[in-house]
């Protein structure tokens, strides 16, 4: 059986009624829409929030405060303990860890970020947009270095 093969069985789906073809189909001249008002025109008919003309409950409520998200820095986030499966020595960069598989997105936005949990026992040259106070002290404890690209 293949998927172009499967159709639904007999009368299990009833066909379409078909508006607006004349007074012997039953629903013909006004194709069941009634006679004229809002919702008998074309495109016609009131939008998701409105409510007869009361002021809609999303204006009533009151808008307050200040939200950060569309403004907010979006960083790829990476601890330091994640930061061990790399070869003592290397340089550690978004592209070395793209290819590592640790990050699989393909846009980074605002850069690498890492952050301080775990441990780190390797050398590492670390090239990042920002560090933590922890991460970086680990990493130069660790004996390598965290450059700010």
């Amino acid at each position: 059986m293949k998927i172009n093969e499967i159709f639904p069985s007999e009368g299990s789906r009833p066909k379409g009624r078909r508006k607006g073809r004349g007074h012997g189909s039953g629903n013909g001249k006004t194709a069941g829409r009634g006679h004229k008002g809002q919702k008998a025109r074309s495109g016609g008919g009131v939008g998701l929030a409105f409510e007869g003309g009361q002021m809609p409950l999303y204006r009533r409520i009151p808008k307050r405060g200040f939200n950060n998200k569309r403004f907010a820095k979006q960083y790829v986030l990476l601890n330091v303990d994640q930061l061990n499966q790399f070869d003592d020595g290397s340089i550690v960069d978004i592209d070395s860890i793209r290819e590592s598989g640790l990050i699989s997105i393909p846009k980074v936005n605002d850069g690498l970020k890492v952050l301080g949990n775990g441990e780190l026992e390797k050398k590492l040259t670390v090239k990042a947009v920002c560090y933590t106070k922890s991460a970086r002290e680990k990493i130069e404890k660790a004996g390598g270095t965290a450059e700010e690209v």
